[in-house]
């Protein structure tokens, strides 16, 4: 087996032992004759495994039963559309925090629900850095504050939550979900695309305090309503089962690591093996986001020209790396160091920077 280092941005590394141990029982699912594809969602084995997986996560994140683990489809950008239409109603407005290119989306989807305005934002700066959340003022008519805890296709990430004192904190956390501790009780709910840091693509986790249902819309359909999964458990109709118990495979793993406090000190230590070198190069590579506001998840920077840059990606695909390349609206180049990243492919990637600037810096 050739496993080669993998930085794309998602879907991304899943660890090698959760895949090695999917595989086992890729064909027949602890005794039970059949794949945990081909079961019933309805079966009680099915059931237990989506109820065990909810409870788990909570676990990790240091959350009460106040909290409700929510199983979806659609990805996070299922949600940009989603949160206006359960929370906006008739005299209300959506606030939105601005900090790269997935948090404008979401603003503007909750334009076509409804009232949203824009808080803060640093697009100005073309997202290089991160507005300033500290003292943010929030409008009677606040339905809620979004933001986008991590900005994937940029490489920033916030330190600082903004204090939204009774209005709603929603967190779009793709991203860093389980990478960083936090104190995720600032946020009434938060959200995630699997395909990061919680298993495959085909799965997209919601966690929301229960008291947040009473500001949810009636007058949408079922099947929109956050309701309608905390009442049926994620099981009102056919969740992608395979996606949920890979990912409690993936928490499992999470736990055998020590938790998020023990990958938070890992992933430190691999983005900065990949931010020295691009901080003492003298301008060969340069970083995109200011230092303070860089991400442990995503780093990126540029070159000195595209043809540079290009030269980087293809000689790095014939040295065993992948997903380098930066993304499509922007360019320049990204390394998605997501938890299943190990330490030893950051070094290498290290060492190939080094090198490549050597022949033709």
């Amino acid at each position: 087996m050739h496993r080669i280092n993998n930085f794309n941005p998602g879907p991304a590394a899943l660890p090698l032992e959760v895949l090695e141990q999917a595989q086992q029982e890729l064909v027949e699912y602890g005794h039970y004759g059949m794949s945990v594809m081909e079961m019933s969602h309805r079966s009680k084995v099915v059931e237990q495994l989506n109820e065990e997986t909810q409870q788990l996560l909570l676990e990790i994140l240091g959350l009460s039963s106040e909290y409700k683990v929510l199983f979806m489809g659609g990805g996070a950008s299922m949600q940009f559309a989603w949160i206006p239409m359960n929370f906006i109603k008739a005299g209300k407005a959506g606030r939105y925090i601005l900090s790269g290119s997935f948090s404008e989306k979401a603003y503007l989807e909750a334009q076509h629900v409804g009232k949203a305005t824009v808080l803060a934002s640093s697009k100005e700066y073309n997202w290089g850095k991160l507005p300033a959340v500290n003292d943010i003022e929030l409008g009677m008519d606040s339905a809620y504050v979004h933001m986008t805890t991590n900005n994937t296709i940029e490489g920033s990430q916030f330190q600082i939550f903004p204090d939204t004192g009774t209005v709603p904190l929603i967190g779009d956390m793709t991203s860093d979900i389980l990478s960083r501790t936090l104190d995720f009780t600032k946020f009434s709910m938060f959200y995630a695309a699997a395909q990061k840091n919680l298993g495959p693509a085909g799965l997209t986790v919601a966690v929301m305090r229960e008291d947040l249902l009473e500001e949810c819309a009636d007058t949408i359909p079922t099947i929109f309503k956050y309701g309608t999964y905390i009442q049926h458990k994620s099981l009102y109709n056919t969740p992608p089962v395979h996606s949920i118990y890979m990912m409690m495979l993936v928490l499992e793993w999470v736990k055998r690591q020590g938790g998020i406090a023990e990958l938070e000190k890992r992933n430190i230590e691999k983005a900065q093996l990949v931010y020295d070198v691009i901080d003492s190069s003298g301008g060969f590579y340069k970083g995109v986001i200011e230092n303070q506001h860089r991400s442990n998840m995503n780093i990126t920077w540029r070159m000195l020209d595209v043809n540079l840059e290009k030269r980087f990606v293809q000689e790095s695909e014939c040295n065993g790396f992948d997903g380098l390349a930066g993304h499509r609206s922007v360019g320049g180049l990204r390394a998605s160091a997501y938890n299943a990243v190990p330490v030893q492919a950051c070094k290498a990637l290290a060492e190939f920077m080094t090198d490549f600037q050597k022949r033709n810096g």
